[in-house]
């Protein structure tokens, strides 16, 4: 059976808090291994992130916070910590997050190796610990050759797992995989799946992102303009295929970036039997 795990955004308002509830209960169908909830820029949403994490526990579902460091200082790493044991929360996304807009610095930890290790010294082995891997190279980045040494140093601080920035190109997931597990790198990989259900919307996060969206598929979904039908069923034929072709590879699971929303991650699973 391959694991799934899904990504859910926190809400900001009360209706969004119910609709994500009812989303999630469509979703568990799919038997997710864990959700995972982000977190916004220097944590901005970290109410909202617990609220929906300790909502998944409750629910009887294994869940993991996002969890950032910029602008942290050590101190309040720990009590975060301390809140998440507290809570029942056993698993984390350890990111160095991106500065909001009009932050000073980066705090006292600038990578998020920084933050793995300290998590590991604070705490040993209390939890599992995902970090971010960016097949096409994270966008701010020196050269690929840094951002490969980048994601080694997370693995030996003590990462357990990867989940993969989204991306189009198999061929680049693969090769990140054996460049990685050849500098010694060896935990699972989990590529992360974004469906696509609005042409507009998938281009400008690529862009943003640093993900490429392959000319072909740009230029398809362009030409659809607004027939909204046309793009998600061009959408879900896309996402299908490359998640056929990663678990070919060998994926040890898909992560799948819900966008709150259940349709197109229930639709991906059915075509790849996995509901």
């Amino acid at each position: 059976m391959t694991p799934i795990s899904l990504e859910f955004f926190p809400p900001k308002t009360p209706e969004g808090v119910t609709k994500l509830a009812a989303v999630r209960q469509q979703l568990y169908a799919l038997k997710p291994s864990f959700c995972s909830v982000t977190y916004g820029a220097g944590g901005s949403t970290q109410d909202g992130t617990l609220a929906a994490v300790q909502a998944i526990l409750a629910e009887g579902v294994e869940a993991a916070s996002h969890f950032t460091c910029v602008g942290a200082d050590r101190a309040s790493v720990l009590a975060k910590l301390e809140q998440f044991k507290a809570a029942g929360i056993r698993r984390l996304v350890a990111l160095r997050g991106d500065l909001p807009s009009g932050y000073g610095g980066f705090g006292e930890f600038r990578y998020a190796s920084e933050l793995i290790a300290f998590i590991r010294e604070a705490t040993g082995r209390q939890f599992h610990i995902e970090v971010a891997a960016y097949p096409e190279m994270h966008p701010q980045a020196k050269s690929p050759q840094a951002d490969l040494q980048a994601y080694v140093e997370k693995v030996k601080a003590g990462a357990d797992s990867a989940i993969t920035q989204f991306f189009f190109n198999a061929d680049a997931y693969e090769r990140f995989v054996n460049d990685t597990r050849k500098l010694g790198a060896d935990i699972p990989v989990v590529p992360g799946i974004m469906p696509i259900t609005n042409a507009s919307g998938i281009i400008r996060f690529a862009d943003s992102s640093g993900a490429e969206i392959p000319r072909w598929i740009r230029l398809r979904l362009q030409s659809f303009g607004d027939d909204t039908a046309s793009i998600k069923a061009f959408g879900l034929d896309v996402v299908s295929e490359l998640c056929e072709r990663l678990l070919r590879v060998g994926a040890p699971g898909l992560h799948l970036y819900t966008m709150n929303a259940a349709t197109a991650p229930l639709e991906i699973c059915r075509r790849l039997k996995l509901d």
